[in-house]
This record gives structure tokens, sequence and C-alpha cells, in this order.
């Protein structure tokens, strides 16, 4: 699948970018180099020395710039060639492509296509792990899969019926309701209202509550979750409308990143928790169940994978839980052909 290019991808966590140590990753089938400097900027090159093109996240930051140690070319924090072991005259072709690259809400982000067109305020904002209203914990988790699988698994939550049937916790009712789409800029925002499900991660629980689930989902795959346990009864008596603020029993939050790495590979990045103030103990229940939901996805999504890849013209059949995935995929198919029509993505 083509994935969009004129897009804030997520490349890591701030805290895995620490200064003097280049780190090298994948991402649309790029090789790319993120390294900090001393006075704290990131900066992001094609991981390609122009002489042998050995990687260059084996090199050694100095000061502002990137060395590679392989015959000790020496590189800027915009790609050019500033150095060249014996040899005085740098030829001007003597350089790498840049990447804009920017840091916030505690992830690193790396803008893949025409650097004339990153945008900073396209990055989703999302409640980064150090925010004092959360309390969240953090993971990475690598697929053997395409992006695009895991997008389709996010933007329909009616697979928490059966995949997550031992971890999350849903009913199959959880499944048979409807969840209300709209289109947002450059994403979808879904919501559901289900009722009478037991507690996250409690599935044989006899106390029973409502729930409302709500998140956007952003190209190029960045998804914002909040959910609120309600007492038994209000949606009944509220209807299907935004719960007012303060009668929530419990209320999560969880921000993921999906980066395609290569066509069959994706690195996801994710952040679970509750509003702060809570119980240390009930955030690590739940930070427990969410790691066994996220490897019972990983579980599904690389077999689902390897069936593809065994007859990839093989035609899905769509239903109707699958308004969210079908309008998130008509959104990032026409964001590539007008990327494409334009000649600008790259």
């Amino acid at each position: 699948m083509t994935y969009v290019r004129n897009a804030w991808y997520v490349a890591g966590w701030t805290e895995d970018i620490p200064a003097g140590k280049p780190k090298g990753m994948m991402i649309l089938d790029q090789p790319v180099v993120i390294w900090r400097n001393e006075a704290g900027a990131v900066h992001a090159l094609e991981d390609r020395c122009v002489h042998r093109l050995a990687p260059l996240s084996l090199g050694r930051c100095e000061g502002a710039n990137l060395r590679c140690m392989y015959h000790g070319f020496l590189f800027d924090a915009g790609g050019r060639v500033v150095g060249i072991p014996g040899q005085e005259e740098i030829p001007s072709i003597a350089r790498v492509r840049s990447y804009p690259v920017a840091e916030q809400d505690s992830w690193v982000w790396v803008w893949m296509g025409d650097p004339a067109r990153a945008d900073e305020g396209l990055i989703p904002r999302v409640n980064g792990i150090d925010d004092p209203g959360w309390a969240l914990r953090h993971g990475t988790l690598d697929y053997a899969a395409e992006a695009r699988l895991i997008n389709d698994n996010l933007t329909d939550f009616s697979h928490l019926s059966f995949v997550h049937a031992d971890s999350f916790g849903a009913n199959e009712d959880f499944a048979n309701t409807q969840a209300k789409v709209a289109m947002i800029d450059r994403g979808v925002r879904i919501e559901r209202w289900v009722v009478d499900q037991p507690p996250v991660g409690m599935p044989d629980s006899p106390v029973h509550f409502d729930f409302y689930l709500v998140y956007d989902y952003f190209v190029p795959g960045i998804l914002c979750l909040t959910v609120k346990a309600l007492p038994l009864g209000t949606i009944e008596r509220i209807g299907h409308v935004e719960p007012p603020e303060g009668i929530e029993l419990m209320h999560l939050y969880s921000a993921q990143a999906v980066t395609p790495t290569t066509s069959r590979t994706t690195r996801y990045f994710f952040s679970n928790g509750l509003r702060a103030p809570a119980d240390p103990a009930q955030v690590d229940f739940v930070w427990d169940i969410t790691l066994k939901a996220f490897a019972e996805d990983n579980e599904m999504i690389e077999g689902q994978q390897r069936i593809i890849d065994l007859d990839p013209d093989r035609r899905i059949m769509p239903a109707a839980g699958d308004k969210g995935t079908i309008l998130y995929n008509r959104l990032v198919d026409r964001l590539v052909r007008e990327e494409q029509k334009t000649g600008k993505a790259a």
C-alpha cells in the first residue's frame, strides 16, 4: 500500500534519543538516522553516507555535526558534507537528504515528504507521558505486518468483543453497538456508547457499567482515545451524547502511533493510563491488561498478514462496522493521489 508522505511520523519517544548517540531506523522503507546534539536539538538525515553508503547511525556526534565512522566524512545538520579527511575541496553533490524533525508531546516526529510543506501545525496533539493530568505508562511494539492492517484494526473497535474477550473483557454486545463516525480535519472521529459492560479487564465481574468511548484517528496513523466508565443506566437516561464531566467512575486515556517501517513491518508506539490522581495499583492493573490486549492484536494481525501474502489479490468483504475504516482509507487514498498529482511528496 502507498502511504502519505506529507505527514509527520513518530520516530520514537523523546527519552529514546539521548544526546550524542545516533539512532538508525526505517520509516516508509527509507533509512533514517536521528541524533540529538550537545545543545539538545534533534536532527534527522538519510542514514547513508555519500561515500561508500555506510550507515551514518554508526557514526559519531561532533558538536552540531555527525561524522561517518567508516572514512570520516563530516555532515552538518542539513545533510551537507563539511569535511573530508585528506581532501580540501568538497563537491557540491556531497550531501544526503535531511528531514524536518520536531519534538512534541513526548514523541520525536519526522516529516517524510516535501520539506517545504512541513508544517508543525499538522502534528496531532496528544497528552504526553509527562502530562500531570494523567498517570500514563508507555511502550513500543514491532509488527511483522504492514501498517494498513494496524490502521484498519484501530478504526474498527468491534474486534474488542472477540480478540480482547479475555483482556479488555468486552462482551459481544459491544460489537453489536453502532459507532458514530464523522470526518474531521485529516482524520475520522469515532464515538461509541455501550451499555451493561463488565469493568475493563474483569470479564466475569457481576458489576457492570455503561461506557462512552471517543477517539480521533489522524493521518498518518495517530490515535487519541478517551474512555469513560459510567454508572449503569446513564446512557439510557442521557442518550447518545457526550456525558457531562464529573459523572464518570473511571476515565482512561490512550495515545497511539502507527509508523510504517517497511512494506511489511510496522512500529507501534502507545501510552495508556488513568486520569490523575490515580491509584498506582489500578494504573498498573490497566497497563498489564493493555499489554496483554496489544499482544493479542499483534498475534492476530501478523497472522492476517501471513494469510494475505498467500493470495494478495484475494478481495475482502466489507461489513457494516467498517465505516470508520473505509472513510479513513479513502482519506489516505485521496491524499496520496493529490501528492502524486502535484509531484510534491518527496
